[in-house]
Formats: structure tokens, C-alpha cells, sequence
């Protein structure tokens, strides 16, 4: 399904986040560090329909180095999900966005390596150029909609030091795993109006760390 980049999608996304019954919040368990990430709406590259953004680490990076990733990162003290998903955006990619440009968020998502994760669904508009910043970002990426609502865009595999389900999504010839895989999963499901859990969606052992 093709989503022109225009005000009716971006009425229709927002529609379907608030739409979307997320999990209560609750206090995490004191080893989880709050993260969250942005799920930022944009115009594909190819087409005039609608995109998310998505980055490839640094190299340089002291942890998750070369992994695919939504933009984000660890929320600061006294930092809203919201708050540091913006503030993220700006630093990795140079997006200056405001609370108007929220559309919802997303369930929080534990990681192995020790975050609770927020995605924050967010519209960029078209207009704004991106500047990522080298020292956090390789190479950024416009993922079409219509990409992840395809029917085989994603995949699932088992391991044997889980019982888990482990979620795959392909990419430029790549697996993209969780937990990036499973929070684009879910905007997917919500975009199709189904309240879809991945919390248990388990992650490739490499990212346990």
C-alpha cells in the first residue's frame, strides 16, 4: 500500500497511534536504563510516498557499532521519551523537530543489553535536509512504508539460547534483528490498526551486550 507523503497520511498515522492501545507504563526494573528512539516520518527517496529513517552506527561507536538502528539513544535526567527522541534526532541527523511533530508512541521494548526502549512516531516533513553526524552515524536511509507492509518483509528464526522467537527484517541484502526489527514491526501492525506485542520478540546473541 503506497502512503502518499502528504497532510491526509500524516492525519491518518497519527489517527492510528492514538488509536493504539500501548502497554501502561510502569517502573522499570532498576538494571533498565530508559533509551528512546524516533520513528521519523519522511518522503521516500523514490517516490512521493512516505518513509521512516534509518541509520547504520558509526564504526567508531563503543557499543552497537555497525548495527542498524533507529535514531536514539539514553533519555537524560528529567528527559521525556518524547523529549529525547527530539533531542536525538537533532544530534544524529540534524532534524530540528518540536513537540507538534509527536504522532504517538509505541510499547517500550526491554533490550538484553540493559535499556528500555520508547519509540516516539514523529513526522519530519520533506523539506528538512539531513546532517548526520559522523561521529554516531554512517550512513542514513529512507525505508519506504510500503516496504515494511510488504507480506514478507519479515521473518523469524529460532536460536538455541532462547525459547524466544528471534525477528528478522531484510534490508540492502542484510538482516536487520531486534531490537530495531521488532519496534519497526509494531509501527507496521499499527499502521494496519492491530495492537501487536514484541516485547518477547528476542534478539540475535550478538546484541546481547
Amino acid at each position: 500500500m503506497t502512503r502518499p507523503f502528504d497532510h491526509a497520511t500524516r492525519r491518518n498515522i497519527a489517527a492510528r497511534c492514538a488509536a493504539f492501545a500501548r502497554l501502561p507504563e510502569s517502573e522499570p526494573v532498576p538494571a533498565l536504563k530508559r533509551a528512546a528512539v524516533a520513528v521519523a516520518l519522511t518522503e521516500a527517496e523514490s517516490s512521493s510516498g512516505t518513509a521512516l529513517l534509518l541509520t547504520l552506527r558509526a564504526s567508531g561507536l563503543r557499543a552497537h557499532s555497525n548495527q542498524w538502528a533507529l535514531p536514539g539513544g539514553r533519555c537524560d535526567e528529567g528527559e521525556t521519551p518524547s523529549q529525547a527522541a527530539l533531542r536525538e534526532l537533532h544530534e544524529e541527523l540534524g532534524l530540528e523537530l518540536g513537540a507538534g511533530d509527536v504522532l504517538g508512541l509505541l510499547d517500550d521494548y526491554p533490550t538484553r543489553s540493559g535499556y528500555l526502549i520508547t519509540p516516539v512516531v514523529l513526522w519530519a516533513g520533506s523539506s528538512t535536509a539531513l546532517s548526520p553526524n559522523p561521529d554516531e552515524v554512517a550512513s542514513v536511509h529512507r525505508i519506504a512504508l510500503d516496504t515494511i507492509e510488504d507480506a514478507d518483509a519479515f521473518s523469524f528464526t529460532t536460536i538455541p539460547e532462547s525459547t524466544r522467537r528471534v525477528i528478522r527484517f531484510r534490508h540492502a541484502g542484510q538482516f536487520i534483528h531486534a531490537p530495531t526489527a521488532a519496534l519497526i514491526y509494531q509501527f507496521r501492525e499499527v499502521l494496519a490498526g492491530r495492537d501487536t506485542r514484541v516485547a518477547e520478540l528476542e534478539q540475535p546473541v550478538f546484541a546481547w551486550k
